[in-house]
């Protein structure tokens, strides 16, 4: 079994981590892979410059990046942030799980959502939470295997957002999955 190296992103990784998301979510790139979005939204997922603005801001949240040697490509990425929940407690929002689209299928993509909880975890989050794309039934599928839940909770898609992408489909809204971390309490 490999052993992978997942380490904190640092300023100068951010433009291979904005390749590579854009790379597997978006474009003839991404239908290399099963996570393309490329059917419904057009656009970049994310950029350079909002992922800068996202990481300097109070709460900033952290990415992780999967490599196989230190100085190898980023062959993965997740985002990990610090929230508060309604009850006060330690909430993790965890996002942009991504997968070089060429090795997906693999087993990165649970190698990396495992670490986001993991650091989840260590902040003393009580649960994890997410929003996915509700026409996205493979991907809501594979992260209830590994135990997220649907809350029932639908948030509007930002369709006046260019940095979520430009929408082809009048129909999108997100899905909010959530787990438990920490106990039966959680």
């Amino acid at each position: 079994m490999t052993e992978w190296l997942i380490t904190p992103c640092q300023a100068p990784e951010l433009e291979a981590v904005v390749a590579l998301v854009n790379s597997a979510y978006r474009g003839d790139s991404s239908r290399a892979g099963w996570t393309t979005e490329a059917d419904y939204l057009d656009g970049q997922r994310t950029s350079l410059a909002d992922l800068r603005q996202d990481l300097a801001a109070e709460t900033a949240p952290v990415i992780l990046v999967l490599r196989e040697t230190a100085d190898g490509p980023i062959l993965a990425c997740v985002l990990a942030e610090r929230t508060t929940g309604s009850d006060g407690r330690t909430v993790a929002y965890i996002g942009m799980v991504t997968v070089n689209p060429a090795i997906q299928a693999k087993g990165l993509g649970r190698v990396m959502l495992e670490a986001a909880e993991a650091l989840a975890k260590d902040w003393g989050a009580v649960r994890a939470r997410m929003t996915v794309v509700s026409i996205r039934d493979t991907l809501i599928a594979w992260y209830e295997r590994r135990g997220y839940r649907l809350t029932g909770e639908r948030l509007p898609f930002p369709y006046d957002d260019a940095r979520f992408g430009e929408p082809r489909r009048p129909d999108l809204e997100f899905l909010v999955l959530e787990k438990p971390l920490a106990g039966p309490e959680a």
